[in-house]
């Protein structure tokens, strides 16, 4: 069997006849395909950016390893599913956790390390017995509760932190993030988060000019007068060097904090794998288990050498739908473009710059989205919180998650957050069927916990008349 790395040309290779789409298995001409590569490299930089920052690793580290990470899963799928695997976001809240507990970058990569052997485990799983003891063992209501209580884990993160560094700048740049969502189409839309960044930078700047330094915190107790964009690692930073590296340290504290994102994780991959194959118009359903697997791998190596774990990015989904160019040369260019730009030093020192207001003003819509996907995966899958088994154990979950809840085993051990929600949500679920009674267990109960005056609101008119 090939590995995908032989392409047909498309037509004359320059575009896509009317209505016609190049398969994963084609390409265009070579210059062309360097373009598109190029684009989804800028496609991806948005959370690229951002995410390593959060998490306090190495930007640099973070888009070389992406880079690798996407010639792994694209080998590993036999060029059958084009898609780039870039630095997951869902892990911001679980290294801002696993600090706030003492812990440093090495603990932080070295409970996401675990977090990327059970999703090779799990994408083994999903090959052997097939997608079905996914649904079996995370329904959506499962699925959705745990995606948003990692969302919104993280806002203390956003309020104590990166906002009061800041508060105008940071209030400018969600704005201006928030509209570029909105209101620009297509590829712009896309990139929006790194057009925020950019904007910040500007802001910040031109702010450093007029007003000259600010008095704040900088993600500490104490206020201090500095500079909004501190650029002095830029000039110092070479420009060709190899990033940092760092060995990974295992504590099964942060480990249990990190565990739950495997959930979030294979749901995202299986979204990503069924979008990919409805527009390719090939069945990838047997290929699931394969790129979950190959997920994990990547993430594995990634935070083995230090980096971040990757997951597959829908902002190169969205490429990929808006110029009908499916092909996997396209990602091999876009992952060569990445290996060269993680072997720049000083573009992660530009990276390393970005000031903290600005990543708060980010940070507020990014981590609402993040919680929200949860409430989408509900909608999708026709989750009906009225009947008490649904609701009931993502309700708990998700206080716990998002307040901090927490249960102390021993003196030296104990659960809470993310982890201690997780386990709520799961395990609350599961027991609660096994007892419920069978009516609860229909597609609606007979009699739904919340009243008419919550759940059915949508459903009527003026003075209560059914439209």
């Amino acid at each position: 069997m090939g590995l995908g790395v032989r392409w047909t040309l498309h037509g004359d290779g320059r575009t896509p006849a009317p209505g016609a789409v190049v398969r994963p298995d084609e390409r265009l001409s070579w210059p062309r395909t360097a373009g598109l590569g190029a684009q989804h490299v800028v496609a991806m930089f948005g959370a690229s950016f951002v995410a390593p920052v959060l998490m306090g690793l190495d930007p640099n580290l973070a888009i070389m390893m992406s880079g690798i990470a996407t010639v792994i899963f694209l080998l590993a799928t036999r060029g059958r599913i084009p898609s780039y695997l870039g630095c997951s976001l869902s892990f911001v809240g679980v290294a801002a956790a696993i600090r706030a507990s003492g812990g440093d970058s090495a603990t932080v990569t070295g409970a996401v390390f675990v977090v990327g052997a059970a999703l090779f485990l799990s994408g083994l799983a999903v090959q052997r017995f097939g997608a079905r003891i996914i649904h079996a063992a995370m329904p959506p209501v499962v699925t959705g509760a745990v995606v948003m209580l990692i969302g919104f884990n993280l806002a203390p993160v956003t309020a104590s932190t990166y906002w009061p560094q800041d508060q105008w700048t940071a209030l400018l740049v969600m704005l201006f993030t928030g509209l570029a969502v909105v209101c620009l189409r297509g590829f712009w839309s896309r990139i929006a988060i790194f057009l925020g960044l950019v904007f910040g930078y500007g802001i910040s700047f031109v702010f450093d000019r007029v007003f000259g330094k600010i008095h704040s915190t900088l993600g500490g107790p104490e206020a201090v007068d500095h500079w909004r964009l501190d650029l002095s690692g830029v000039a110092e930073a070479d420009w060709i060097g190899l990033p940092s590296f760092h060995a990974p340290a295992f504590e099964w504290s942060a480990i249990l904090v990190a565990l739950p994102v495997v959930i979030a994780l294979i749901a995202e991959n299986a979204g990503h794998v069924k979008a990919v194959g409805e527009m390719t118009g090939d069945p990838l359903d047997d290929k699931l288990g394969t790129a979950i697997a190959a997920d994990g791998a990547a993430s594995m190596l990634s935070t083995a050498v230090g980096g971040p774990p990757n997951t597959t990015y829908s902002e190169n989904i969205g490429v990929m739908a808006a110029t009908r160019v499916y092909s996997t040369a396209a990602y091999w260019a876009a992952a060569g473009f990445a290996l060269l730009f993680g072997l720049c030093p000083k573009f992660g020192a530009v990276v390393a710059a970005i000031p903290g207001a600005v990543l708060g003003g980010i940070t507020v819509i990014l981590y609402g989205m993040i919680g929200l996907l949860g409430a989408q995966i509900w909608i999708n899958g026709r989750v009906d919180l009225r009947n008490p088994l649904n609701l009931v154990p993502a309700a708990a979950g998700i206080i716990i998650g998002v307040g901090g809840v927490s249960l102390k085993i021993t003196d030296s051990f104990e659960l809470g957050g993310i982890a201690l929600g997780t386990i709520v949500v799961i395990t609350g679920y599961h027991a609660l069927r096994f007892f419920a009674p069978a009516h609860l267990k229909g597609r609606e109960p007979e009699e739904p916990l919340l009243d008419s005056g919550t759940s059915a609101y949508d459903e009527e008119g003026p003075g209560g008349a059914r439209p």
